[in-house]
């Protein structure tokens, strides 16, 4: 072989080599498409490098050591994709189970306040969303601050009952 590969030389090296050095790689990556790839950058390389070859060393033992180590790069390089992937996909789950455990909460906060007795659940939301204090819904409502204290004391009761379970999934939400 001269010390330069010319265009038939290298033709018949590619008709000689590509398909039993796709079936090598494919032993490695069990993905036909990727081993075509991997060959068919190694026959490039092989092309561009053709001036820089060594007529002395074997160059079937070049191509299968190229695809050797092309391969074994794909995998590596495939396995910090995968890796992303895997990273992206965990971080979308914990979005989604916070949204399903906020809506969660949000359900059972609506559930329980309609649940409890109608002058509760006005005193419990005049307090946490209007901020009034409760000698203010005791004016309003004509009531004793005993009693409203007596309401809103039924209300966080029923809603501490019925949240337990998601106790820690709302610290949670709250120190996000």
């Amino acid at each position: 072989m001269p010390n330069t590969l010319n265009n038939i030389e290298f033709e018949e090296l590619f008709k000689e080599y590509f398909k039993p050095l796709v079936n090598f790689s494919n032993k490695f990556l069990n993905d036909i498409d990727a081993a075509k790839e991997v060959v068919h950058d190694v026959f490039v390389n092989l092309w561009e490098k053709r001036n820089e070859i060594d007529p002395e060393k074997s160059i079937k033992s070049y191509l299968y050591t190229s695809v050797n180590n092309r391969s074994l790069n794909f995998i590596r390089d495939n396995k910090k994709f995968v890796r992303d992937e895997i990273i992206l996909q965990n971080e979308q789950n914990v979005e989604n189970t916070d949204t399903f455990a906020e809506s969660e909460i949000q359900r059972i906060i609506d559930k329980t306040l309609a649940d409890l007795p109608p002058k509760a659940r006005e005193v419990f939301e005049m307090s946490r969303y209007q901020n009034l204090k409760y000698r203010e819904i005791a004016e309003k409502l004509g009531l004793s601050q005993k009693t409203v204290e007596t309401h809103m004391s039924r209300a966080l009761k029923d809603l501490r009952k019925n949240l337990k379970e998601y106790l820690t999934v709302l610290l949670l939400i709250l120190l996000n």
